[in-house]
């Protein structure tokens, strides 16, 4: 007796929704969401897409504030794809920036590969590149900077002496994600492995939204210029000479009020109890 699962005719489509302005959403990304029945949205993802762009769908929020314990489980996340894809839905999730740069992707694509589901990539606008923008900074420029590393901090352990040492001492410019909360630390710890005191640092938060903000500091002063700055979500930060670029060749507004754009997780999905697919049981 052999038992089986039938293949699932739905497909899940990974979508990068960009880094907070609709206008960035690419065209083809535009079109998968037209045609979505359900759309599993993180946290920050501007809201107007779904509305502009997936009004027919049923938008399953899924985001994710680990510093602050509310977060939907990676798992439950990997459930619901599964459970939408074998109900034969076309199934998008929408993550924030682009969907190879610090986003689980990987957690999704095992699931979806164990479990035999279609799935379609489509790439979005990292926070970096998008924030470099609007902000007027270079990430690489003659005589600059020659490359650009994307790296995230949250914790010092994730990063070991060789690691420390040769971020100290590269000209590349670093960007750091998820990061403003423990950026004075970080600085401190490339100062203490041989980086300048006077190297710039570029807070950036909430980059291409209307509340977006933008702090220049460096090393050795943005722990006592920003002292008493209550850090926004998402915040992202440029360290290196490409930095002091943002004096000179920034265009967009900066916002007045240190409000938040992106709403907090306030609830976590269930899976749902019905099964998405039959169970064939076969007799030899």
């Amino acid at each position: 007796m052999t038992t089986f699962t039938p293949t699932p005719t739905g497909k899940v489509i990974i979508i990068g929704a960009g880094p907070g302005d609709p206008e960035l959403l690419t065209i083809k990304a535009a079109r998968h969401l037209a045609q979505a029945d359900v759309v599993l949205v993180d946290r920050l993802v501007n809201p107007a897409i779904t509305q502009q762009f997936a009004a027919q769908a049923i938008i399953i929020p899924v985001g994710k504030q680990c510093r602050k314990d509310k977060s939907t489980p990676q798992l439950t996340i990997n459930e619901l794809l599964v459970h939408h894809a074998c109900m034969h839905r076309n199934v998008v999730r929408l993550k924030g920036g682009d969907i190879s740069i610090f986003s689980n992707i990987l957690d999704e694509l095992e699931t979806l590969e164990a479990h035999n589901i279609a799935y379609e990539l489509v790439p979005g606008v990292t926070a970096a590149l998008g924030t470099a923008a609007v902000a007027g900074v270079p990430l690489t420029a003659r005589n600059i900077s020659r490359g650009v590393r994307l790296l995230t901090y949250y914790n010092h352990e994730a990063v070991d002496e060789a690691e420390w040492q040769n971020l100290a001492n590269t000209s590349d410019t670093l960007v750091f994600y998820m990061s403003g909360e423990t950026c004075f630390t970080l600085a401190a710890t490339l100062m203490a492995h041989g980086k300048k005191g006077d190297t710039p640092i570029l807070l950036a938060e909430q980059a291409t939204t209307p509340l977006q903000q933008f702090q220049l500091s460096t090393l050795a002063t943005c722990s006592t210029d920003w002292q008493q700055h209550r850090f926004l979500s998402p915040a992202l930060l440029i360290i290196g000479e490409a930095a002091q670029l943002h004096k000179r060749f920034m265009w967009s507004s900066n916002a007045q009020t240190n409000t938040e754009f992106f709403d907090p997780v306030t609830v976590i999905p269930t899976i749902p109890t019905a099964k998405p697919a039959e169970t064939v049981t076969i007799v030899r």
